[in-house]
């Protein structure tokens, strides 16, 4: 089963764009949709996104120097597709040059850019983080293991799963939405399911931390907070722990 990639699509066109949205939301994939550089930017940084669709011809913002603001403010590695009538060779070089990792040229087929939007997010997972470390509380993926202060925590399944999707958003809230599909993508259980495995993941950590650093944020979801800055050495061997950037 494919993933469901959410997509940041930065385009001022609002005929192409509703076009965009409609086809992406219709194989089932999340579109959070800005007319304006600078709108684009904005929730760039308050939420993660797998692949951002950026436009060259914006309003308020040059496409090339919103490239360069995303890869230094953002994330180095957050995927970016240019979509542009700009067809010439040197028009090419100055969107690699600042920061793009994919060209399309206007106009083009729907199902080549989806292609092209999923082999970025495969390649992003290639270099995706083996351990994520935040302060004193670390997680492997691969082993499905949490330490705090070098200390193991045993946690459920789906315990690890939802403080992996918290970690890898810190320091900002994930969503309940976001949650919820992360865990269940195909069957979405009833609301209170998600209530209560936050509930048992609390309960499991608050016994070695001795306090909470799952918060609840209204309307919102939940948050990462107090996580310590105890470096520890005593990490099982193997695991290669990188500190997490935002």
């Amino acid at each position: 089963m494919k993933k469901q990639l959410q997509i940041l699509l930065i385009e001022d066109n609002h005929a192409l764009a509703s076009q965009l949205v409609s086809f992406l939301e219709g194989i089932g994939w999340q579109v959070d949709y800005a007319s304006s550089g600078k709108l684009g930017l904005k929730l760039a940084q308050q939420q993660p996104f797998d692949v951002v669709l950026l436009d060259l011809n914006l309003p308020d913002i040059d496409g090339l120097e919103l490239c360069e603001t995303l890869r230094a403010t953002v994330d180095i590695q957050l995927p970016i597709l240019m979509l542009t009538a700009r067809d010439a060779y040197q028009d090419k070089a100055l969107g690699f040059a600042a920061g793009t990792d994919d060209y399309m040229t206007k106009p083009f087929d729907l199902r080549e850019m989806a292609l092209r939007c999923e082999a970025l997010a495969r390649r992003r997972e290639l270099f995706v983080r083996q351990s994520l470390e935040i302060g004193a509380l670390k997680l492997c993926r691969r082993q499905r293991q949490v330490w705090w202060q070098g200390l193991p925590v045993s946690l459920t399944n789906t315990g690890v799963c939802i403080l992996e999707k918290l970690m890898e958003n810190h320091p900002y809230p994930s969503s309940r939405r976001e949650l919820i599909t992360h865990l269940w993508p195909q069957d979405e259980p009833e609301s209170n399911v998600l209530k209560a495995h936050i509930y048992t993941l609390r309960k499991s950590l608050e016994p070695v931390i001795g306090y909470s650093i799952i918060h609840t944020i209204s309307s919102i979801g939940y948050q990462l907070k107090d996580l310590g800055t105890t470096e520890c050495s005593d990490s099982p061997e193997n695991v290669n722990h990188v500190q997490v950037i935002r």
